[in-house]
């Protein structure tokens, strides 16, 4: 009798700790959230590269510089994986690095530095559904260019870094005016590098941006984008039912988007970001979804 309920009792543990990772931010260990590029996966890099460079105009701008993709393997959260193509290569991301903005205001509100009052919520939720100007510029002023620089330069995430390349940056207010904060390296507005956009939506599935309580309103913001092109434009087709967490950007020939997607079963939960700099890059990056997916599958098998 005391063997059967032992068992019952270890199955139960499993069966709880299964089920605690369908919600999010994810409930581990801290001592199991390892550094994003710690988690480097050959065998996911070896698939990245076999589906990306078969095609070929892709195959001709990743080589030019022009395209970069990074992805995170979630599907099991305490092994995730991580590869990435021109991962550490600063380009233009118009509107993605809102997230950069909405980060720094989290940190501001925790902090006593700004007024959590239903304005400010309702400009971080147009800032990143609608991707709206107007409501980010009010962001960036409420909270500043040296603020935002602290957060992406702070120890903590160093999700702006000279020594790799840069990574997340705002400087300059959406919609044109007043002052700039540009970044050093490539006198850049709105910046950032896939690797450090995969880190931070990394870090915030995993509830480290902040602190939990933070993550998780920031993953509610993020949530149900009323933006469906991209990357959700094909997700909705493929995966109707998965969560999606995203911030896309578009400027002139400048393409870039970013998305966690957790999809009902584990072997749809991945984190995606891709960075393109072609006149053809919206539809390049719809495209992107289905060989990641196979990558992902086939690092499976």
């Amino acid at each position: 009798m005391k063997t059967g309920l032992k068992l019952l009792w270890i199955v139960c543990l499993c069966v709880t700790g299964v089920y605690a990772q369908n919600d999010l931010p994810l409930q581990v260990d801290n001592s199991t959230i390892k550094p994003l590029q710690s988690l480097f996966s050959s065998r996911l890099q070896s698939n990245l590269e076999k589906q990306l460079m078969a095609n070929p105009q892709w195959k001709r701008l990743i080589e030019q510089k022009k395209m970069a993709v990074g992805i995170v393997d979630l599907n099991d959260p305490n092994n995730a994986k991580f590869a990435r193509v021109n991962g550490n290569y600063m380009m233009y991301a118009a509107s993605l690095p809102k997230i950069a903005i909405l980060l720094t205001a989290m940190d501001a509100i925790d902090k006593g530095e700004l007024r959590e009052t239903a304005e400010v919520k309702k400009d971080m939720r147009l800032m990143i559904s609608k991707s709206d100007n107007q409501a980010s510029t009010r962001m960036i002023d409420r909270v500043g260019y040296e603020k935002i620089e602290a957060v992406m330069t702070d120890p903590k995430y160093e999700f702006y870094d000279k020594q790799l390349g840069g990574g997340l940056w705002v400087g300059k207010r959406y919609g044109g005016g007043g002052d700039t904060n540009r970044e050093p390296l490539k006198n850049l507005s709105h910046a950032a590098t896939v690797t450090q956009v995969c880190r931070y939506y990394y870090l915030l599935a995993n509830g480290q941006l902040v602190n939990e309580k933070r993550s998780k309103q920031m993953l509610n913001i993020m949530e149900n984008p009323e933006l469906h092109h991209k990357f959700v434009n094909t997700l909705d087709q493929i995966a109707p039912t998965a969560r999606l967490f995203r911030k896309s950007g578009s400027w002139r020939t400048y393409h870039s988007d970013s998305i966690l997607v957790w999809g009902n079963e584990p072997n749809r939960r991945y984190i995606l970001v891709a960075l393109i700099d072609d006149a053809s890059g919206e539809q390049i990056i719809r495209d992107l979804v289905k060989p990641v997916e196979r990558a992902l599958r086939n690092t499976l098998l």
